[in-house]
């Protein structure tokens, strides 16, 4: 449907919703509605896990599920279709699908215009601005979508859509949508060198700290001599290649013999499998745990009793790779040591040897150097740990990319008319 002149409601499209692994998008959401900025969600697929956070369960923005294969919804799709065939943008639309086909030559193409057909259609008329987040399918539905409809669109990128797809496709999306943000310096680097330099901000997630609860006043001090009381290791992130699991799996089973340790990992992820496999071939399978996806009171529940946090990012050979893991704050949340990798967007809040340790990408022996380390030394522990508390506090609070993202989608409704050219 097409806006109204006095539409103000936003439309939020999302890959799917909600997600575990999600929790940055989920708080963005729920801080906005806080607010007064009226919300709707659109998602690409339905959720796949049973357990949710209790900040999804505090959204009240509507939600509506596109089709997540064509096939599965046809009436609805040729319905979609057939309103998009009489609008003045579908020329437009086509048009930027034709050239998008003919350079991906793809199923998920013609998915994308499929659930953009079903998307123009069903958008209330009150909706006048669209807003995705993940600069790749998502965005390219919502493209779509807005040149059909004449709304205009805004991004959030984060971090696989920025260096999993091809220059060319970030370059014209980012033309004709009237901003977007991305959530490290890195990503920002390499968005702005793509488009005009002020079509692109850098906009941390950072956290909600009043969802929170202070970090523990005194963690026992283990240092790995009591077997009966080891050090407690605990790590959270999707069982997938950029998140270095393997790494750690060998950094763990190469700690020396007399340091008492245990590790938990939270997360689902297709490496399970794997990962459980190889601690257990390393002999190490009776300290490690895989407790799989958890809502957000679990892992913190984990996070307060834990007393070292690790996670060893890098590059995928997809060329996927992390930004600033939200997990990464969850743990300075509560104090936590942090062991990590000098990659990507995680050393522009753990600055080595003073809110936590970073090793290089992709070495196990650095790895295991530094928990076998700090394992050993609870009182740098608790030095590094409130160190991580203090810079979240200060500088990576959620407020401030809030207040941006407020201002911009208010002044995004009160002209919704109002949208890039198309290339």
């Amino acid at each position: 449907m097409l806006p109204s002149p006095e539409a103000r409601r936003i439309a939020v499209t999302v890959k799917g919703y909600p997600r575990l692994s999600e929790t940055f998008i989920a708080q963005e959401i729920l801080a906005l509605e806080e607010r007064g900025i009226a919300l709707e969600i659109w998602s690409l697929r339905h959720p796949t896990e049973r357990a949710v956070h209790p900040m999804n369960r505090a959204i009240k923005a509507r939600v509506t599920y596109l089709p997540e294969y064509l096939y599965e919804e046809p009436l609805r799709v040729l319905k979609g279709a057939a309103w998009s065939f009489g609008q003045k943008g579908f020329g437009a639309a086509f048009k930027a699908f034709w050239r998008d086909l003919k350079r991906d030559f793809t199923a998920n193409r013609v998915r994308r215009l499929g659930q953009a057909f079903v998307m123009a259609r069903e958008l209330p008329a009150d909706v006048g601005h669209l807003h995705v987040h993940y600069l790749h399918t998502p965005a390219s539905v919502v493209r779509y979508a807005a040149l059909l409809t004449g709304r205009s669109w805004t991004f959030s990128a984060h971090a696989k859509d920025i260096w999993t797809i091809p220059d060319w496709e970030k370059r014209e999306k980012m033309q004709e949508a009237l901003w977007g943000v991305t959530c490290t310096a890195q990503g920002a680097q390499n968005l702005r060198a793509l488009s005009a330099p002020d079509r692109v901000s850098l906009v941390y997630h950072g956290l909600d700290l009043s969802r929170f609860p202070a970090p523990p006043a005194n963690r026992p001090a283990r240092d790995g001599t009591d077997p009966r009381d080891p050090v407690r290791i605990v790590s959270v992130g999707r069982a997938v290649a950029k998140k270095g699991y393997g790494d750690l799996i060998q950094a763990l089973a190469a700690l020396p013999g007399d340091l008492h340790w245990r590790f938990a990992h939270v997360g689902g992820g297709e490496l399970l499998a794997s990962l459980k496999k190889q601690a257990q071939q390393a002999g190490i399978a009776d300290r490690v745990a895989f407790l799989g996806a958890k809502a957000q009171p679990d892992i913190i529940a984990l996070l307060r009793e834990a007393d070292l946090f690790v996670l060893p990012s890098k590059k995928a050979a997809s060329g996927d790779r992390d930004g600033l893991p939200n997990v990464i704050m969850e743990a300075a949340s509560q104090g936590l040591a942090i062991v990590a990798t000098d990659f990507a967007g995680i050393p522009e809040f753990i600055r080595h040897g003073t809110e936590g340790q970073l090793v290089p990408p992709g070495d196990w022996e650095a790895l295991s150097n530094a928990l076998n380390l700090l394992a050993r030394e609870p009182e740098q522990r608790r030095i590094l740990g409130d160190a991580a508390y203090r810079r979240l506090r200060q500088d990576f609070s959620m407020e401030g990319g809030i207040d941006v993202l407020e201002t911009r989608f208010r002044a995004a409704v009160d002209s919704p008319l109002k949208q890039a050219e198309p290339v």
